[in-house]
């Protein structure tokens, strides 16, 4: 039984946050795979993702890994990157695909009708960069990370949660969106921790410690 199986359902940097897990946690069998029975044997999950969210949800149900996914997250640590945010909800507004459904809310594009800095710049979409992350309420996944820690994003659309209390994690670009949810055993973030150097590493770090209890 692998420590940490990250989901492969032939789209993501898988390999990179593969290599990241064993950095932090280097005594550990970390294995990249798209058997749903070694998902579920796993001690706990890493469900990457990028791209768009139609061709994600097809790959995902093409793989036959759409059950193995979603008891995932309801059995044992879960971490969830980027579309592995994206897809946890019901619908995105990219494609107007209908996702997993593990949360209620909708995925939608940052509004180009805003994309402008206080002085009246321009912003490109996607957002691509660093940016500051606020953390909304304490979570065992932010252990050691100091509130408005940067962390890397490539993205084009973010969540909106139909329950507020989802949200653990928020940025602005240039207003405020949610950019990391958790719920009991699961968490989800936007951005890219195997990107983020030391403050990606370290919340890496927490998750392969983590026994899924959001207060311990």
């Amino acid at each position: 039984m692998a420590d940490v199986a990250v989901v492969d359902y032939g789209m993501g940097n898988l390999h990179s946050v593969a290599k990241a897990v064993e950095h932090v946690a280097p005594g550990a069998e970390v294995v990249v795979t798209g058997d749903p029975a070694t998902i579920l044997a796993a001690g706990r999950v890493v469900f990457p993702g990028q791209g768009a969210a139609r061709d994600c949800m097809a790959a995902i149900n093409g793989h036959g890994l759409r059950d193995a996914v979603l008891q995932a997250a309801a059995e044992k640590p879960f971490l969830g990157i980027c579309m592995g945010l994206q897809v946890l909800f019901a619908h995105s507004e990219e494609g107007d695909t209908p996702c997993l459904g593990l949360f209620a809310g909708n995925v939608v594009r940052f509004q180009d009708a805003r994309m402008h800095d206080a002085q009246g710049n321009k912003l490109k979409v996607p957002h691509m960069g660093w940016n500051n992350v606020r953390q909304l309420r304490p979570h065992p996944l932010w252990a050691g990370i100091e509130d408005a820690t940067r962390f890397y994003f490539v993205h084009s659309y973010h969540v909106v949660p139909a329950d507020p209390d989802l949200a653990v994690g928020s940025a602005d670009y240039p207003t405020e969106f949610v950019c990391a949810c958790a719920r009991d055993n699961v968490f989800a973030v936007q951005f890219h921790p195997e990107k983020s150097a030391t403050a990606g590493l370290r919340l890496l770090a927490n998750f392969v410690t983590w026994d899924g209890n959001p207060n311990s």
